[in-house]
């Protein structure tokens, strides 16, 4: 038992393990105020908006469902009051997308306290033991954690259990272009596949051996074998004057800083050129998009 709790991580440990986190019996108004395990209505209870896993596969929610419909639920949610007879999940979301498909009416759930840190950190870490989340969907977790409660890559490897480099390997691959994120979320490329490709500087690069992955099937080897030729290649195309090549690298760390996202900036020798911004979410883009106006 003591292992287990040890693998959610402290954060979580300490959390569960407080007898402050539990509202589950009712006071003389009706409301949950302290004891065990709760029936909920369905409809009095939000989505979580922390939630990390952004894909359900419908086949087995629809199986999840029938069989709730069958047997009810044996695992009880986990929710937090936000309100009266208002509650917001924290995790247990397939359960609770299986009983509305189901038609149940109400549903066994622990309330607990938890401010947004503890919401973000909940909900990350159930679904990381429980669901194995997508690589993409890892990576946006750890990065929210980091960004939205302040956290350094060492305080969030204390939080989740799991060594700095693992958590460096998983946001590293949000640099990657969204094509090659999007075949890693689709389970088309593996993660050694995605960490080969983090290697090369040049995204044209990154999506030509993308497609001879996707076409021809190639293992990590071949894919590291083929960076390897590509990186000891001589270049042949004109390189530009050093001095317009430091300004260009210059302002595209300038622009990245300031919008606090990854920034390339392209040029040609006639002045023409793009500026791309990467960003891991809609949240991000929105989060970029404010930063911009406000400029």
């Amino acid at each position: 038992m003591t292992s287990k709790k040890k693998a959610l991580g402290r954060g979580l440990d300490a959390i569960l393990q407080s007898p402050d986190t539990d509202i589950t019996s009712k006071d003389i108004s009706g409301e949950f105020v302290a004891g065990a395990i709760a029936s909920i209505p369905v409809a009095h209870i939000e989505a979580n908006p922390f939630q990390p896993r952004t894909d359900f596969e419908e086949e087995a929610l629809a199986e999840l469902a029938r069989s709730v419909k069958e047997q009810g639920i044996i695992q009880p949610i986990t929710v937090r009051k936000v309100g009266y007879d208002k509650y917001q999940l924290i995790s247990g979301e397939r359960r609770l997308r299986a009983a509305q498909l189901s038609g149940l009416k109400e549903i066994p759930a622990y309330i607990r306290v938890a401010n947004d840190e503890q919401m973000l950190e909940l909900a990350l870490v159930e679904n990381i033991h429980r669901e194995d989340l997508n690589p993409i969907e890892i990576a946006i977790s750890y990065q929210r954690l980091m960004e939205e409660c302040k956290l350094t890559q060492e305080n969030l490897s204390q939080k989740v259990s799991k060594d700095r480099a693992t958590i460096s390997n998983y946001i590293r691959l949000l640099r990657l272009p969204a094509e090659v994120q999007l075949a890693l979320k689709r389970k088309a490329i593996t993660m050694g596949h995605a960490r080969a490709l983090i290697t090369l500087d040049d995204t044209a690069q990154q999506l030509g051996i993308l497609v001879k992955i996707l076409e021809k099937g190639l293992s990590v080897r071949d894919v590291e074998k083929a960076i390897r030729s590509l990186q000891e290649a001589p270049r042949v195309r004109e390189e530009k004057p050093q001095g317009q090549d430091e300004e260009l690298m210059q302002k595209q760390e300038m622009l990245g800083n300031r919008l606090r996202a990854a920034v390339t900036i392209r040029r040609n020798t006639n002045g023409k050129g793009s500026v791309v911004i990467n960003f891991t979410s809609d949240r991000d883009l929105q989060r970029i998009l404010d930063l911009l106006d406000r400029s």
